[in-house]
């Protein structure tokens, strides 16, 4: 990154630390232990209910990013004390092998893509943000949704940041970005984007979740023969963000 844009990037990852900070307030440690504990499954402790990625503070200006991901939310081990960073269950290592099993794309997911989330509010499993805005607190659904809407805000200004149209934008989890979902909000601020800039809504492309393989599984279903990796995946993208930002 030249200097320029490095002072851009750095000043956008301080605004994402400023929008955690401010969700936090809503969001309390005892209140997402309320949810662990009264779930199925196993209990453990909450350190961080509302989760900045640290893994952007290991980008340095002389780094190469090509790729934006945006997963989720946060799970479990990415909420740890010792992790604080996206991506590093499960999920983040099949998506970790993907790449790696495929040089041709040359990513380097642990050094070339910065990934971010589509709330940095911690649960368990996605599906329970539901189980929090059902707790009924004002401030608490308030939070949800000031969160989605600045993440989606936020993957903007990273790509801008970052390059513009030389940086993809991989949005991975699209089940709950419909009306009404989970990430409603953000599908929502994320139209508002696109209408607003062209060049970005044709960065975007969106895929089936890593987890469970679901990735890959629908990549081998739908590859054409003859196609390159790089082929399918950008036609799959594409037919999949047509489908949701339409």
């Amino acid at each position: 990154m030249n200097k320029e844009a490095w002072s851009a990037f750095r000043k956008v990852c301080g605004e994402y630390r400023r929008m955690v900070d401010k969700t936090a307030v809503a969001v309390p440690a005892e209140l997402i232990q309320q949810l662990v504990d009264g779930r199925d499954g196993p209990s453990y402790t909450v350190d961080t209910p509302v989760v900045y990625n640290l893994s952007l503070e290991d980008v340095t200006q002389e780094s190469t990013i090509k790729m934006i991901l945006v997963a989720d939310n946060p799970g479990r081990r990415e909420q740890t004390a010792e992790n604080r960073r996206y991506l590093v269950g499960p999920s983040g290592k099949i998506a970790e092998k993907f790449f790696r099993d495929n040089p041709d794309l040359g990513i380097d997911f642990r050094q070339n893509v910065l990934i971010l989330n589509k709330t940095p509010i911690h649960t368990p499993r996605t599906a329970e943000l539901k189980t929090l805005r059902a707790f009924g607190n004002p401030a608490l659904n308030d939070a949800l949704i000031f969160s989605q809407k600045a993440m989606a805000e936020l993957l903007s200004a990273f790509w801008t940041a970052l390059g513009g149209g030389a940086v993809k934008v991989w949005i991975t989890g699209y089940s709950e970005m419909k009306k009404g979902g989970v990430f409603d909000s953000y599908t929502k601020t994320l139209h508002e984007l696109c209408a607003a800039n062209s060049r970005f809504k044709k960065s975007i492309f969106f895929f089936r979740h890593f987890s469970m393989n679901q990735f890959t599984i629908d990549l081998k279903q739908q590859r054409r023969p003859g196609e390159t990796t790089a082929e399918s995946l950008r036609r799959i993208g594409t037919a999949y963000r047509e489908r949701i930002l339409l």
